[in-house]
């Protein structure tokens, strides 16, 4: 008995624990999903009558489930494979009619050219089930209805996803990056507890700069999400502009990524007198880019990460006026990464290699850029464009 209690109430705990920790940003998709679905089945059944419109729901479920910024092509992918698969199901039926070997065929046809059409994954899938569903029914009636019922569905889907929610494009990308920027500095930081001592940390550090790929690469995934958002959600048009511009920024985190690994590396690698002296300047550069995380849209918060960092590398001159060969790689892996970043703060290429290779000795006081904003919102915007033809 006290075994079963246990396998009851442990996962039951855990999974309280895991939705204590969820937040309102967490489960307002699921309620937009929910909404759409029951609008879609609502519209299915009240509107075109049908009687089991179970894959209107569906359909809109499929469509929302997926990453923000992504939830319109989701939408579209979807319908395209449902058109396909019930397109050559229903040809299939006119030549051959129904059975096992046309139920394959047809299959078999709607995944192939579904493949050939550059499908992705869920075109794959629905293409085959709308076959599948066509062919095992073999009631064009069936067909007809499930493709009025995608129709139904990736429709609502698409005013949930582009006119109603759809997500901020700039907020996106913010958001990636500050994950990224947080990894970075939290590899840093085990990489200065490394050099100061903690010997056992050294190949933490290495692998978690490794692990930065699986945030750069939902960086570059977000670049592309946020651009296609603000092009084709009428909501956030006027962002195109900002966008472009943050994803230009935002391609540099890349390089700060690999930068940063090199720092690690070169710094791993240095003797114990010079692995004193690195220590607390990686930490502090850690720090910089843990505090740029937070706000990594805000112009001041920049202009001090760009501060900050080029006092890391003053620091770090200072400290070896004759230094060794492998300090000597790790002051040059740290110019990288006070370029990159201040790249990515968008100080132009020019000032920044010349602050981080030579005027950095003397201080100097660099600029930063106003970044990308969007400091009014689509609504916002247009009823101050009707104020002022008003007046």
């Amino acid at each position: 008995m006290a075994d079963v209690r246990a396998r009851i109430i442990r996962p039951a705990r855990r999974a309280l624990a895991l939705g204590s920790r969820m937040q309102i940003a967490d489960l307002w998709p699921l309620l937009q999903a929910t909404a759409a679905s029951t609008a879609a089945w609502l519209i299915a059944t009240h509107v075109v009558d049908h009687r089991q419109p179970f894959f209107a729901p569906i359909s809109a479920l499929v469509s929302l489930n997926t990453s923000l910024g992504e939830r319109g092509l989701n939408a579209l992918r979807l319908l395209q494979g449902v058109v396909l698969g019930i397109g050559v199901a229903e040809l299939t039926l006119l030549v051959l009619g129904g059975g096992y070997g046309s139920l394959a065929l047809a299959m078999f046809a709607a995944l192939v050219l579904a493949r050939a059409l550059g499908g992705a994954r869920i075109v794959l899938a629905q293409a085959a089930a709308g076959a599948i569903l066509t062919i095992v029914v073999a009631n064009g009636e069936v067909g007809y209805e499930r493709l009025i019922d995608a129709l139904i569905g990736t429709g609502v889907a698409l005013v949930f996803s582009q006119l109603l929610f759809s997500p901020e494009p700039l907020r996106l990308l913010r958001r990636v990056e500050s994950n990224a920027l947080a990894a970075m500095a939290a590899a840093l930081e085990l990489t200065a507890r490394a050099l100061e001592g903690e010997e056992a940390l050294s190949d933490r550090a290495i692998a978690s700069q490794r692990e930065l790929r699986d945030h750069l690469s939902e960086l570059a995934r977000m670049r592309s999400a946020s651009a296609r958002v603000a092009r084709h959600s009428l909501t956030w048009r006027t962002q195109i502009t900002p966008v472009v511009r943050e994803n230009e920024d935002a391609g540099h985190l890349d390089l700060l990524g690999g930068s940063c690994l090199l720092l690690t590396r070169t710094s791993l690698q240095a003797g114990e007198d010079d692995r004193r002296l690195l220590g607390p300047r990686v930490r502090a550069f850690a720090a910089t880019l843990a505090e740029l995380a937070r706000r990594p849209g805000h112009r001041e918060t920049r202009q001090l990460a760009v501060e900050r960092s080029l006092e890391v590398l003053r620091g770090m001159r200072s400290d070896a006026a004759e230094p060794s060969a492998e300090l000597t790689a790790a002051l040059a892996a740290a110019l990288i990464a006070v370029t990159d970043l201040m790249l990515f703060v968008g100080v132009p290429p020019d000032e920044a290699r010349a602050a981080a290779a030579e005027e950095a000795r003397r201080g100097p006081q660099l600029e930063v850029p106003e970044p990308a904003s969007a400091r009014t919102g689509p609504f916002r915007a247009l009823r101050g464009r009707l104020r002022r033809r008003r007046g």
